[in-house]
């Protein structure tokens, strides 16, 4: 799972062809660090069909901001570079992401 910052946010998902799934999270995010490992397991299980990334909004609130992400922990989907779905807080279970991973995805 690659991680992405501020700087690298842009090449690697908004400029990504295809599906991107960003896992935001934050260092004081406990249910984020609870999560890690399930989003980790689906990025091996979806592997060559979608594309994980996490990005640690502590270091990179305004592009957080930006992405509209306004709790955390939050994940979402991009295609082709744009949002089209996200699952945030109490929402963001390993059953709900992979959910929406496999409504777009397959």
């Amino acid at each position: 799972m690659l991680a992405v910052d501020k700087d690298t946010f842009q090449p690697e998902v908004l400029e990504a062809q295809g599906f991107v799934l960003v896992d935001f999270w934050s260092d004081g995010c406990e249910p984020c660090k609870a999560l890690m490992p399930d989003v980790e397991e689906l990025a091996a299980k979806y592997e060559g069909k979608v594309k994980f990334v996490k990005l640690n909004t502590t270091a990179a609130r305004r592009l957080a901001i930006s992405q509209k992400v306004l709790g955390l922990p939050t994940i979402s989907l991009y295609k082709d570079g744009e949002k089209i779905e996200e699952v945030t807080k109490d929402d963001a279970t390993r059953g709900n992401i992979e959910a929406m991973i496999q409504k777009h995805v397959g």
